[in-house]
């Protein structure tokens, strides 16, 4: 069996934009860059490496923003949360990063 390949990208610009400004800021900042590296690397892997999330769940921002038909939550270290969504056709895999946050925004996000 043929197996798709698989590749991760930003949401959008801005996502990315920010990612990228991550490894140019304090050292925190830049140790959440090493772990975004890291989890973009996992889910090149296995895009189902993170946590579905229910679809009653999922902000509705998520649902007008991106018109999301899954929602998956990457755990991080320091309580960190990454949330992407996987899109695929015939040929590949897509996961998109849709944003990442501390644990607190998290549960605010979320409603927890």
């Amino acid at each position: 069996m043929n197996k798709k390949p698989v590749y991760v990208a930003f949401a959008n610009k801005k996502i990315e934009q920010d990612f990228e400004r991550l490894k140019e800021e304090k050292f925190e900042d830049i140790q959440l860059y090493h772990f975004i590296e890291r989890a973009i690397e996992d889910l090149k892997d296995n895009p189902m490496c993170g946590i579905k999330i229910p679809r009653q769940l999922w902000p509705k921002s998520y649902i007008k923003n991106y018109h999301i038909t899954n929602l998956w939550k990457y755990d991080l270290p320091n309580s960190w949360r990454l949330m992407y969504t996987i899109l695929e056709d015939k040929v590949m895999i897509l996961n998109v990063i849709l944003e990442w946050f501390s644990h607190k925004q998290y549960e605010r996000k979320f409603g927890y």
